[in-house]
């Protein structure tokens, strides 16, 4: 039976659920990249140009962590994924980087482009016609693999909803969720708040339904789809929470200029940006952090005391 290969970074923290179910519908096993640690990023390090921002990098260690594990390694090309808009070149070109930086890999390859209508569903049908399956059988499995994966994005924002409504501090960690969520970047952050007893918003989980009209109240012409999440979230979350936590990987021009939008907006709350790079210390950040909190809840203490 086919093993496919899933790099644990960029995409995969996108489109994990859909790709999981299309594959186990058809029967095929998946191998997973190991968790990011520091071997993944020196791997990457070492593979990446110098101007790459710290997430590519990670991308490409994990692709490494894949050779002679699996017998594809799922690497698709994004250039648009809705109208109008764009996503990172890095999106754009990461066929092409994967291809051009490991020899003797077999890459298993689909491509989102509205400009070209060349849409999710084609995509598939192409990534289960490469893979020995009919297109009926790619269609059934691509359907079924779709209503999961809502199902899931649903059950996460209907949990979100209830945090919303505990007396806890609430601090809103916005950024890409392959930030968020990746064990060197985004974990220990989101570590270190579950211990002080923090309730975390997270950005992605905001109702993809309100992700446009909220980022029209900043700006009408915001070109990058999956900034607008992280935009659309602060915007909307900027009066139901405490604080505001920005994470972005060095050096991101998008990020750079879709988060100054978005924080000008904040008018009330404190706003903490972390810039992650290689070097990073992690002392550096929880002291940060640390003063953050800190400075959440002694403004939480003096908006109680001014109203009893």
């Amino acid at each position: 039976m086919k093993k496919i290969g899933i790099p644990k970074a960029l995409l995969y923290y996108y489109y994990n659920d859909l790709w999981i179910y299309f594959f186990k519908y058809l029967k095929l096993n998946v191998v997973y990249s190991n968790q990011s640690n520091k071997k993944i990023l020196s791997d990457g390090e070492r593979l990446a140009q110098d101007e790459a921002c710290l997430s590519l990098k990670l991308y490409l260690g994990h692709v490494k962590d894949l050779i002679n594990r699996c017998d594809y390694i799922l690497v698709p090309r994004l250039y648009s994924v809705k109208k109008n808009e764009g996503v990172c070149t890095n999106f754009n070109a990461l066929y092409d980087l994967v291809n051009n930086t490991f020899d003797n890999i077999n890459i298993l390859n689909y491509n989102i482009d509205l400009t070209k209508n060349e849409n999710e569903l084609l995509g598939f049908l192409n990534l289960g016609k490469e893979l020995g399956f009919s297109y009926i059988n790619s269609y059934i499995a691509y359907k079924f693999a779709k209503e999961k994966s809502l199902e899931n994005r649903i059950r996460r924002e209907e949990k979100q909803k209830y945090n919303l409504t505990t007396n806890n501090t609430k601090i809103l960690v916005a950024a890409h969720p392959y930030n968020l969520y990746d064990e060197l970047v985004g974990k220990p952050i989101i570590d270190y708040l579950e211990d002080e007893n923090i309730t975390i918003i997270y950005s992605d989980r905001i109702n993809h339904k309100i992700i446009d009209s909220e980022c029209e109240k900043i700006s009408t012409d915001i070109h990058w789809t999956h900034s607008k999440e992280v935009m659309a979230s602060i915007n909307y979350y900027k009066d139901k929470v405490d604080g505001i936590i920005i994470i972005s990987a060095f050096p991101c021009g998008p990020d750079s200029l879709a988060n100054h939008l978005a924080i000008r907006e904040v008018k009330n709350i404190p706003v903490l940006k972390l810039i992650m790079e290689d070097l990073n210390s992690d002392i550096g950040i929880l002291t940060r952090l640390e003063s953050f909190i800190d400075i959440l809840k002694q403004k939480k203490e003096e908006n109680y005391e001014k109203n009893n």
